[in-house]
């Protein structure tokens, strides 16, 4: 018996031992792969978001990224990048190679995420090579770092910290555990600002300004942390075969680093500096991760997190392993006071490849029996759902409506019972932005302010109405203008009275959960409608946004209150920018028609302005070949609120145009063809759209999901919600042509039927797992807003789906408005009126 039992320990062990036959190879994906482990290099494009350089992935996690030269031990979002100009695989040789460059002049105090680039220019090289069961990872530089830089170039390695708290780490013979928060002492060292380069002529951010007064996380290296540890072997994980990796470097020494001492959004770093006049190379690192031997993919059964309506099409999609070859059979259980019952059992339909895994899906839509369920494949399962008729009447859409718009609104101060989310903010609101600047988040102001007021002129008529986006407290125009515009077209489409919350824009009290009599949803239209109005009338034009002044304000992190005095005419009130952008402006007379029209018997002096808004920018925005898609949706939205001749005669214009068009304008024209009851202009558009469902169709089989997924930076959720939205109207419209199963299909991949081992419900709050660690005004105490939606699964290149439970990766877990949660709701509402019709 001892002896069976010492077997069947050793074969326990073998099992997550590194086998000496592994080998890292370099696959026609472009990346390293030795069984469940994975090294990318350089195929990535957002280091300042965490996605770049070399990255690793171990059975199923990435838990390292952006090695790469950088030039402070901890950058942040604003620290310099360098510039890729090439990267070549070599299967033969088995490496990858990147040529890099430092600065990045495009990216020189200008542009969205303006950087201040030292004076320092160099090209490097970047190898790595897969040797055995590890890779070695070389920089060579074609020339020695300057003395005033040494120490500030170096190769860093950024560790995802969200599941290392509480874990241990091996430099050499020190060993720690990572902590849960930065802990001290830190170090001052010569800041990189001091160095400014000239490399942009056309640059027209501030340095001094983006550096601002005390701490500033453009200039936040000249504060360090201390490194937990120096040495040459670096062991992460040593405590878990399926997470374990060496680095051990052949030149200087690695330090451990804690990149939250300087960014509350930084990660730890593994760095080794760049010597003195070294360039061959100047950095060499092995990295061995330790590789489960026969390691294979956990299934995960993917559905959604709510549930279903019974008339509803139900299809599970199962994420496997590409060389999983063992296939089961896909069962759904019902969950009863006595337990769990099998009520269908049946072969998964193969999907196919997509992305890195394989795909099956089971359909179980005949199943109409009200009740909790439950679907197994093998011993994965899924979370529990309910199949009833009542999925979407409650807790579903709501959580929109009560929390997340009332707890974004500015101007306000926003109370839940016990609870206050932010006190009265930004009532100084605005003073006009200083010309010819380029400011932080991309916003730009041109050599005029193109209005009566001066550079520095308190704006009066701008603190009232509108939203804070994301966790970034600005209005944008678009944002603000879209998100009434969405709610206003809910509204109209089904007629939701629901009333949880009070709202009063003369004392500027919201009450969550206190009822006042009056529809919510309209409040919110009234709320954007105000600052997009009231900002017209203030400036005769619209404004392009109202911001922070200052990089200080923006990372604010807590109560929007905080943010300025609340007394207008001095240095820390926001700036109101403007612009010309005849594609923005005719977008907003759209939108503001739309909210025009809902606006009528609730408030008839907004409904006024706005439509009068809406017709002035119709008529003096200049029309070109770029704007004639906008035109025609301002036309649509006014000849609905109106009925004048004249759009509708704009419209049969503009019918050639239209039908070649229609996968732009499609959605909306539908509305405005069936009132114009003209059968030349109607046989044209519906001989479009047939043509135009053919696309469609190969749109939505190009995943196993039923819906486009395309992410370029951010997760493609708001993208596909965008999507269904749209469906809605063409399906509404034409249901001979469209059917609703577009939005179906976009709600299910929101409420968690999407790629990756995480399955929760973009909306915060919603489903029986759902994503309650948001980038909001919330995101320092890792908590979420109920009703928020997140921007979901990102892709991290070429082919890995990723949802981290970390509320610092905007690309991922961020709320936005302009959609995001509105278009959620929206596509809650429109399942729920598809599906009682039936």
């Amino acid at each position: 018996m001892k002896r069976l039992m010492s077997i069947l320990c050793l074969g326990g062990m073998m099992s997550i031992l590194p086998a000496t036959a592994q080998e890292f190879k370099l696959g026609p994906e472009g990346y390293f792969q030795n069984q469940g482990v994975n090294v990318m290099g350089f195929d990535d494009i957002y280091p300042e978001g965490h996605q770049g350089g070399v990255s690793l992935i171990m059975h199923g996690h990435r838990i390292a990224t952006n090695g790469d030269i950088r030039l402070e031990p901890t950058p942040g979002q604003w620290q310099p990048v360098p510039k890729q100009r090439k990267r070549d695989l070599d299967p033969v040789a088995n490496t990858i190679t990147a040529r890099l460059s430092f600065p990045d002049s495009s990216r020189h105090l200008t542009g969205f995420n303006p950087m201040i680039y030292p004076d320092l220019a160099f090209n490097y090289t970047v190898t790595i090579k897969g040797e055995g069961g590890s890779v070695v990872v070389t920089v060579d530089l074609d020339r020695p770092i300057p003395q005033e830089f040494i120490g500030k170039v170096g190769f860093n390695l950024e560790l995802f910290p969200g599941t290392l708290f509480g874990k241990p780490w091996i430099m050499d013979t020190q060993t720690g555990i990572f902590p849960q928060q930065a802990n001290g002492p830190t170090r001052y060292e010569p800041a990189n600002h001091s160095h400014t380069g000239n490399f942009n002529p056309e640059g027209k951010a501030s340095a001094e300004m983006l550096a601002d007064k005390g701490y500033s996380p453009i200039v936040a290296d000249d504060i360090v942390s201390e490194p937990y540890a120096v040495g040459k072997r670096f062991t992460v994980r040593p405590d878990d075969p399926y997470s374990r990796y060496t680095i051990e470097t052949k030149g200087s020494d690695l330090k451990l680093y804690d990149g939250r001492m300087n960014h509350n959004n930084g990660w730890f770093v593994v760095r080794s500096e760049v010597p003195a006049g070294k360039t061959k190379e100047a950095i060499r690192w092995v990295i061995t991760p330790n590789v489960v031997k026969d390691w294979i993919y956990t299934p995960v059964v993917q559905t959604s997190q709510l549930g279903y309506h019974p008339n509803q099409p139900k299809v599970a999609v199962i994420e496997l392993d590409k060389r999983d070859t063992r296939l089961q059979q896909p069962k759904l259980y019902k969950i009863t006071p006595d337990g769990e019952k099998e009520v269908l059992a049946a072969a998964g339909q193969k999907w196919g490849q997509f992305l890195r895994y394989n795909y099956l899906k089971f359909d179980f839509s005949s199943i109409k029996e009200e009740g909790l369920y439950q679907v197994h494949y093998g011993d994965a399962v899924s979370s529990i759902f309910r199949i009833a008729k009542d999925v979407y009447d409650r807790g579903a859409w709501q959580p929109v409506l009560e929390y997340f718009l009332p707890v974004q609104m500015c101007h306000m101060r926003v109370n839940e019972k016990y609870r206050v989310w932010h006190d009265f903010c930004h009532m100084d609101d605005a003073r006009m932005a200083p010309v010819n600047f380029n400011h932080i988040d991309g916003y730009a102001q041109g050599p005029s302010t193109l209005t009566k007021y001066n550079p520095g002129d308190v704006v009066p008529g701008l603190n009232i109405g509108g939203w804070h986006d994301a966790g970034d407290f600005d209005l944008r125009v678009e944002s603000q203008a879209g998100e009434a515009y969405i709610l206003a077209l809910a509204y109209e489409a089904f007629h939701v009275d629901y009333d949880a919350t009070a709202i009063d824009q003369h004392s500027r009290i919201t009450e969550i959960h206190q009822p006042d009599g009056k529809p919510d949803m309209l409040q919110q239209v009234e709320n954007g409608a105000l600052t997009v109005i009231g900002g017209y009338r203030a400036l005769g034009r619209l404004y392009r946004g109202i911001i922070c002044n200052g990089l200080r304000q923006y990372v604010l992190l807590g109560d929007a209150s905080a943010m300025t005095d609340n007394v207008a005419g001095n240095e820390d009130d926001r700036w109101v920018f403007t612009e010309d952008n005849p594609n923005r402006e005719l977008t907003t007379a759209a939108q503001m028609a739309a909210a025009s029209r809902v606006l009528k018997g609730f408030n008839d002096t907004l409904s006024v302005q706005a439509l009068d808004c809406a017709r002035s920018l119709f008529d003096v925005t200049k029309e070109s070949a770029q704007t004639k898609a906008t035109k025609v949706h301002a036309a649509t939205e006014l000849y609905l609120t109106t009925g004048d001749q004249q759009y509708k005669n704009y419209l049969l214009k503009e019918k050639d145009f239209i039908a070649q068009n229609i996968g732009r304008v499609g959605w909306f024209i539908g509305r405005a063809e069936k009132k114009m009851n003209d059968a030349g202009f109607s046989k044209a558009v519906r001989n479009a759209l047939t043509g135009f469902r053919t696309e469609l169709d190969k749109q939505g089989a190009e995943t196993p999901y039923g819906i486009p997924y395309r992410p370029h930076i951010w997760g493609a959720g708001w993208d596909i919600q965008s999507f269904g939205y749209r469906h809605y109207f063409l399906h509404t419209a034409y249901p001979d042509i469209f059917g609703p199963e577009y939005v179906y299909n976009a709600l299910n991949f929101v409420l968690g039927c999407h790629p990756g081992t995480n399955t929760a419900s973009f909306a915060s709050g919603v489903g029986t797992v759902s994503a309650t660690v948001g980038y909001g005004l919330n995101r320092a105490d890792w908590s979420y807003i109920p009703g928020g939606v997140v921007s979901g699964t990102a892709l991290i290149r070429p082919d890995f789906p990723e949802l981290l439970v970390f509320p610092y990766l905007w690309q991922q877990v961020e709320y936005v408005l302009g959609g995001g949660s509105s278009h959620y709701m929206f596509l809650v509402l429109a399942a729920q009126q598809l599906l009682s019709d039936k």
